[in-house]
């Protein structure tokens, strides 16, 4: 029989005022960190957001250098091909940066979740974990999130907002705030995590975590 849930967080309405405790399943928010698991999957993501812009030309890339500059045999001078070697001034570039180089690193799904259920965890023992009922309240304007988040104690810190739908009034709402930042509940990553301080949830999104990463 599966062992009861023994986290739970504070729950605040939109306005900021407690109105009561959610318990939190501990098999996504109560398991233990292992960083260099967290590391591996957040280095794992930054290599495959990396866009690698430098480009060096290769001899074989360059325009021109199909005639051999003298003949082979009888000058005096070295043998050469092509005017678009790397040894001459012009030519192509030997083991230069190349924008066709592949920066990904595989993880799997599997430990992709772990890490992502250990950053939650981490949120969850620190209290930088807070539960919302509702954001389906939100009227799209700035000022009224601006209200909930001096209300919840973030300190003014960064804070990722993560709801279980999508709301396009939340979006609005938070494109404005400085060091706040909305995601879908399932779609939370660990480089977000790591990011934003404190997590801000609903109800929905807490449910919807729960059994997603489990």
């Amino acid at each position: 029989m599966a062992k009861p849930p023994s986290f739970t967080a504070t729950v605040y309405n939109l306005q900021g005022e407690k109105t009561g405790e959610m318990s939190l399943d501990e098999s996504v928010f109560a398991v233990e960190v292992k960083p260099i698991v967290v590391q591996t999957v957040a280095l794992a993501q930054r290599a495959a957001a990396h866009q690698p812009f430098a480009h060096a030309k290769t001899r074989a890339e360059k325009r021109g250098g199909g005639k051999k500059p003298w003949k082979q045999k009888g000058t005096g001078r070295a043998r050469h091909g092509s005017s678009r070697s790397p040894l001459w001034r012009g030519g192509g570039v030997t083991f230069g940066p190349s924008k066709d180089r592949n920066m990904m690193q595989k993880v799997n799904k599997k430990l992709r979740k772990s890490a992502i259920r250990m950053c939650l965890s981490d949120k969850a023992a620190e209290q930088m974990l807070f539960v919302i009922d509702s954001v389906e309240g939100l009227e799209g304007k700035t000022k009224q999130l601006a209200l909930l988040m001096n209300k919840l104690p973030t300190e003014g810190r960064g804070v990722l907002i993560a709801s279980g739908e999508k709301n396009e009034k939340l979006r609005l709402a938070a494109q404005n705030l400085d060091n706040v930042n909305t995601v879908l509940a399932d779609s939370v990553n660990v480089l977000d995590l790591l990011k934003y301080r404190y997590l801000v949830v609903d109800k929905a999104g807490v449910e919807k975590m729960t059994t997603h990463f489990a």
